[in-house]
């Protein structure tokens, strides 16, 4: 418990250094090149899928959920932390399927290689909620620890931060 306390605590510290503050450059860093091209395709394609099936998941919440680990934590700067995959999945059905989609902000992933685990994922995103379609959408701060596992990329760790 303690080895994940300090690695949250790292980890958003180190999200917050690298924080870009200007309005026009979405970027996280500045002048972000990926260590690994390869890494960072799969990584935006695994992305492009996941948030597919969210935004979809009335109909496509069995591909939405397959994306978590069983063991997953899931930290909102507003909804607290959730460690149930099963209450993760259900929250999403009752609180988003039908009612909230995500944007990502284009060329704002960065994608950072974890040795022998996987890779971290940084950006920003937007959402929109079709019950307030007036409402204005400012990006906000995500990040998402990808385990590579049995030849797929799952969802181990998110970080949502608005």
């Amino acid at each position: 418990m303690k080895i994940k306390i300090i690695f949250l605590v790292t980890t958003l510290a180190l999200l917050q250094i690298s924080c870009s503050s200007s309005k026009n450059n979405y970027q996280i860093t500045k002048k972000y090149q990926p260590d690994d091209e390869k890494l960072y395709r799969e990584i935006v394609a695994a992305d492009s899928i996941f948030f597919n099936a969210y935004n979809t998941c009335e109909k496509n919440l069995d591909t939405y959920a397959a994306y978590f680990l069983d063991d997953i934590e899931f930290y909102h700067d507003k909804g607290g932390l959730m460690t149930s995959k099963p209450e993760l999945v259900q929250a999403t059905k009752k609180n988003v399927c039908g009612k909230v989609t995500r944007e990502l902000v284009k060329g704002s992933i960065e994608v950072y290689p974890i040795k022998n685990f996987g890779a971290i994922e940084m950006g920003l995103h937007q959402f929109h909620n079709s019950a307030e379609p007036d409402a204005v959408s400012k990006p906000a701060r995500f990040m998402i620890v990808w385990k590579f596992e049995a030849q797929q990329w799952k969802i181990s760790r998110v970080v949502s931060l608005h």
